[in-house]
């Protein structure tokens, strides 16, 4: 149920001063035609009375019934019919008040069709307002609902994400701890002990929460320590963060997929040591992080897509921030001859 245009005090204020005018017209025209001012100030009041109180009944009513399309002819019955109720009231009331006063009884009879006029352009008046007032606020409801229901979807969506994101690198978290149990039990509990924390890390973060700069590092160290457990010496990880960068902020459980991504292209088809670098600073009003990995051109495929970690943070900052443009990969030769090509990711986070 929604409120009336009464309820606003601006248009209460507004709708009652226009009530005030017309009322003193009312009683300026009829002492123009000869009544005196007590008889015209009695017929204003009762006449406009009775109007205002049509005038609300019409407004309430619209309150829980609004026209649609042909419906339209409906209101035009009400307001018609409320004229010509109010007319037969008010030529009812006015007589028994006033129709002992000499000439006025003719006067009201010849009025009358200019009394039924000028109350049905009122009503009617009234009526066309308070449609377009609630129109309008259904249409507000409306966007609201659809506002709601669109990050209610956004929000699914990204636990989707997250919950798609998850469970690979738990299983082969898991299968690493598997084959550590036998040979290596010490760094097996090590491994589990650090995916415990990670877990937990990951259940009390929310895919819409915002962090620090720093506080998705401390984060991303657990998963890196248990990524060395898994490839020994083979994984070597150089951060560099600029000063300034610490505090700024992006959405919570970012850098891990892009981080994975990075170790699965870099290390997986590969046997000797690789190298994962990350890079961030702040250009503009952007957190820029740069990530890169070197990788063999004849086992792996970065040029393609980069796998569905990359992707899901390509549609996470999407819903995010309504843009596409903030994550680009680009696969580049080594600068040294004999080197592995370079595959680089670039994300950019807005800063409000």
């Amino acid at each position: 149920m929604s409120n009336s245009p009464l309820s606003i005090k601006r248009f209460k204020i507004i709708f009652i001063l226009c009530w005030l005018v017309m009322v003193a017209d009312h009683v300026m025209v009829l002492h123009f035609f000869g009544l005196p001012w007590q008889t015209a100030i009695i017929d204003s009041a009762i006449s406009n009375s009775l109007l205002l109180l049509a005038c609300i009944l019409v407004m309430q009513t619209l309150r829980y019934y609004l026209p649609r399309g042909t419906q339209y002819i409906n209101i035009f019955s009400i307001c018609l019919f409320l004229t010509i109720i109010w007319l037969l009231l008010a030529k009812l009331l006015l007589k028994l008040a006033l129709d002992h006063f000499p000439g006025y009884s003719e006067l009201l009879h010849q009025s009358l069709s200019i009394r039924f006029s000028i109350s049905f352009l009122l009503l009617g008046c009234v009526t066309m307002i308070s449609i377009l007032w609630f129109n309008q606020l259904e249409q507000k409801e409306f966007e609201e609902r659809k506002t709601d229901a669109e990050k209610l979807a956004k929000e699914a969506e990204l636990f989707k994400l997250r919950q798609q994101l998850q469970p690979h690198f738990l299983f082969n978290s898991l299968n690493s701890i598997n084959a550590l149990i036998g040979s290596r039990p010490e760094e097996a509990r090590k491994m589990v002990q650090q995916l415990s924390d990670f877990l937990r890390g990951t259940i009390k973060k929310e895919e819409t929460q915002w962090v620090t700069l720093q506080e998705e590092l401390q984060y991303l160290q657990l998963y890196l320590d248990i990524e060395k457990v898994r490839f020994g010496n083979r994984l070597t990880t150089e951060i560099n963060i600029d000063e300034t960068s610490f505090d700024l902020k992006l959405p919570a459980l970012l850098l891990q997929p892009i981080v994975e991504n990075a170790i699965k292209f870099g290390l997986y088809d590969t046997t000797g040591e690789t190298l994962i670098q990350l890079y961030a600073n702040k250009v503009e009003n952007d957190l820029v992080i740069k990530v890169t990995n070197p990788f063999d051109p004849e086992t792996s495929s970065p040029k393609q897509g980069a796998g569905f970690g990359l992707k899901s943070i390509q549609r996470r900052l999407y819903l995010l921030f309504a843009r596409t443009d903030l994550l680009t990969t680009n696969s580049l030769p080594s600068e040294k001859e004999g080197k592995e090509n370079i595959f680089t990711t670039v994300v950019k986070i807005p800063q409000g």
